[in-house]
């Protein structure tokens, strides 16, 4: 009884860091389990609280999936709101966007899952979300001023919709991540040894930075072309 008195006293006076536990365990737990295979009693025993707590702090687990999931979306939008784009050389403003979306995918696979379930249920509980549309305005409009200063600088060759440029620097890195077990075996290579990721990236600057300058895809590139092609024994 007493340690469940002074368990219950220190979660009242740190309400807050509760709530950042339960949302970090449910993190883990959605992303692993997806929203129908996540349980609220594992997420709440891996944050040290108990389902009461849990309900309290959060809410029931569609609730809590929906603050995760708004949750991912402010913390991706807010380190790349410190990329400082505005004050970049246009080309090296997208390489930056570009080498950031690529790695923060890697460092945080859960994102990744995450998008992965909400995709799968046609972004139902998204759509409830009254935060992620407004979170998203400015992020568009700086991509879009970096292109327009690109253009007005005779960097880029054309204005394009920021919305789609960002779509296709984001699909190009998510899909070579969450396809890369199923695309590791059929091309036979490990597409997540450090040269492979390396290779990859370098690649998708070269893929975006030629289609907004013109240039070929050898001029823009910074390193050596790489032999891609597998050995004849892997060849598939």
């Amino acid at each position: 009884m007493a340690k469940a008195k002074k368990r219950v006293l220190k979660w009242q006076r740190d309400p807050e860091g509760m709530r950042l536990r339960i949302l970090e365990a449910a993190k883990q737990e959605f992303a692993a389990h997806g929203l129908a295979g996540a349980r609220v009693d594992r997420i709440a025993a891996k944050a040290g609280a108990n389902k009461r707590m849990l309900y309290y702090h959060v809410g029931k687990k569609d609730k809590l999936y929906l603050t995760v999931l708004e949750g991912a979306y402010e913390k991706i939008r807010a380190e790349e709101r410190s990329l400082d784009l505005e004050h970049l050389d246009p080309p090296e403003a997208i390489r930056r966007l570009i080498d950031f979306t690529w790695n923060y995918f890697l460092r945080n696979p859960e994102f990744l899952a995450l998008l992965n379930t909400e995709n799968l249920a046609r972004a139902r509980h998204l759509k409830r979300s009254a935060k992620v549309k407004s979170m998203h305005s400015p992020f568009v409009e700086m991509i879009g001023t970096v292109v327009r200063r690109g253009v007005d600088s005779g960097d880029f060759q054309v204005m394009v919709d920021p919305v789609q440029l960002y779509i296709s620097i984001a699909a190009l890195s998510f899909f070579y991540l969450s396809n890369n077990a199923t695309l590791s075996v059929i091309f036979g290579r490990d597409l997540l040894a450090r040269t492979a990721k390396e290779e990859r990236l370098d690649h998708m600057a070269r893929l975006v930075l030629a289609a907004l300058t013109g240039k070929s895809f050898a001029a823009v590139g910074g390193g050596e072309a790489v032999d891609t092609r597998a050995p004849a024994d892997q060849a598939v």
